[in-house]
């Protein structure tokens, strides 16, 4: 299974084994392609972009995999194709937001807040983004209303989602 953003891309699990059967490796091949951001920020400076996805990751990750890697490979249709390759982990887990109290997903959110801003510091240099922020809270404020605009949005959606299943325009399942 992949995400969102991998959906049409090539995607294998190998399963490598070491003294036996009882001792076995998995690991995940996953397709890279350009970056998203390429239309709008110019090529990315790597000319891999397994290498690029690699990179990336390590520069975000307090504890990275050591297995973590790069490859490009021909497929059947003699294409050649870059490839990262990493170790399978089957142990993402998702905090029940809904069974939370007020206190909680404050709590919660404080903890999301705090590790995504520490991945994006590991990735610049701070001194020069603390310089470029300067002291007043404009980003602060800027970074308040696009989340709050967002979120608004997320619940249009949600409605025009629930509406469309009420038409039968869209069969919705949940509880997968």
């Amino acid at each position: 299974m992949v995400g969102v953003g991998s959906v049409g891309t090539r995607a294998w699990i190998a399963l490598l084994l070491g003294r036996d059967e009882s001792d076995p490796l998995f690991l995940q091949i996953k397709e890279a392609g350009p970056s998203v951001l390429e239309p709008f920020a110019g090529a990315s400076r790597f000319e891999h972009a397994g290498h690029r996805v690699v990179a990336g990751q390590r520069l975000t990750q307090a504890a990275g995999d050591v297995l973590l890697g790069w490859l490009s490979a021909e497929g059947l249709d003699g294409k050649r194709r870059d490839f990262y390759v990493r170790q399978l982990w089957d142990g993402k887990g998702s905090a029940e937001v809904d069974a939370m109290d007020a206190p909680t997903l404050a709590a919660y959110a404080r903890l999301c807040g705090w590790t995504l801003a520490r991945a994006h510091a590991r990735t610049g240099d701070r001194r020069a983004i603390a310089a470029y922020l300067g002291k007043s809270d404009r980003f602060d404020r800027a970074i308040a209303d696009f989340s709050q605009a967002y979120a608004d949005q997320n619940e249009v959606d949600y409605k025009v989602l629930i509406e469309a299943e009420k038409t039968g325009d869209l069969k919705v399942e949940s509880g997968l």
